[in-house]
């Protein structure tokens, strides 16, 4: 298995708190890493149909099959468990006795926070990082990280096609997440949908647009933007602004979680095709805007990240939350050195001078260079650290 960074916030959590709830995409790890922490403790797979049927209609046998301390694995199946957690808990009163894993918020969010409230603690797994592959002995160039992504199992055994995998993996995600939600009633317009926003990865999301094309409301787009967000498939970049100006443009933008799943939606599927796509440039903004959230997630922090764009064409691909102040970033998919990718940091740094905590750089796929004229440039597989700070850690609890 590959060490995740993550590992220490949650064995930290676990003497803090009687349960952590570990949220994130299917697939991303959150089952392999709760039983590698935690061999000893039972395990209950809410997947499975005789688990399920147990938990439902018998919870108090239920849990003499599986004691506490115990790891129960896709709780949103059957969330009206909940409850009866809470009741052991405040009998047992007993720290780490619950590792709860879910790749669905929609209807655990305030299932939790009515029956869990003070009584765990809520932690983001995505799927792997680029440190995280690197301290594993992986390191892939550009276009074959963007092809293959970040999900464990493709790098369980060298040799597997991302192109099978994220097909298998998009049939699993519509069959049981998407489907199960109910707001979806047409699946083939709804994969339509992923696909043409697979195509505006890194690009601010216009409902109205959208729903054009996919022949559907504005509003049924932003249900499904919801159900996608909640089930960790995608990750919304909110816009920074501040009162001084009307300007700022109020869109979000929108990225895949995984990289891979985006290339393989937009029909690529070899690494020449990923150098020759004209969206190159946006599949490498999601990778390292991902990075961002990963390294954040991964340390116990809020993410505290956002984009710039106002109507004049001023824009920054990325700032980063520093002690209540921003570091901006401009990220580049090019190998070389150029100042020009600096003009717009000089432009923001000096249209709001306090609030920068530094001057930020540029991430790109050449050498890291700690200073060219002012600026840092970061090759991307050295850029985790730039998104940590020495903030106090920060973990949702409920």
């Amino acid at each position: 298995m590959i060490k995740r960074k993550i590992e220490p916030v949650i064995k930290r959590l676990m003497t803090e708190y009687p349960a952590v709830t570990i949220f994130g995409p299917r697939q991303c790890g959150k089952t392999t890493l709760s039983l590698f922490l935690y061999p000893d403790f039972s395990y209950a797979n809410l997947e499975d149909l005789q688990t399920r049927k147990l938990a439902e209609e018998d919870p108090y046998e239920f849990f003499i099959r599986h004691p506490e301390p115990v790891v129960i694995d896709e709780i949103q199946r059957v969330p009206s468990l909940l409850s009866l957690v809470q009741v052991r808990i405040d009998e047992r009163k007993e720290m780490g006795q619950y590792i709860i894993t879910g790749s669905q918020q929609i209807r655990l969010q305030n299932a939790i926070s009515q029956s869990l409230a003070g009584r765990t603690a809520v932690v983001n797994l995505l799927p792997l990082s680029l440190a995280e592959l690197s301290n594993a002995g992986i390191v892939l160039d550009r276009d074959q990280q963007l092809l293959s992504g970040f999900m464990p199992y493709l790098f369980k055994t060298p040799g597997r096609t991302p192109s099978d995998y994220y097909r298998s993996y998009l049939t699993t995600y519509v069959e049981r997440d998407v489907a199960s939600v109910g707001a979806v009633h047409d699946l083939s317009r709804f994969m339509t949908f992923l696909t043409l926003l697979a195509g505006r990865c890194g690009q601010l999301v216009n409902n109205s647009a959208l729903s054009g094309e996919v022949g559907v409301s504005s509003t049924t787009i932003g249900s499904w933007l919801s159900i996608l967000e909640a089930s960790h498939l995608v990750y919304i970049l909110r816009p920074w602004f501040t009162s001084r100006t009307s300007q700022i443009v109020k869109t979000p933008k929108i990225y895949f979680s995984d990289v891979g799943l985006a290339a393989h939606l937009l029909g690529i599927s070899t690494p020449s095709q990923v150098n020759r796509d004209p969206l190159m440039g946006n599949l490498f903004e999601n990778m390292v805007v991902m990075e961002a959230v990963k390294a954040r997630f991964n340390a116990g922090k809020s993410d505290q990240l956002y984009f710039f764009r106002n109507s004049n064409g001023l824009e920054v691909d990325l700032l980063v939350g520093q002690q209540r102040k921003l570091v901006p970033y401009e990220i580049k998919s090019g190998r070389t050195i150029d100042s020009r990718h600096t003009l717009n940091l000089k432009k923001f740094i000096s249209k709001y001078p306090d609030d920068i905590a530094e001057v930020g750089g540029v991430i790109y796929c050449g050498e890291s260079v700690d200073r060219f004229k002012g600026y840092s440039f970061c090759n991307f597989h050295d850029c985790a650290p730039l998104f940590e700070d020495n903030e106090l850690n920060f973990t949702i609890s409920f």
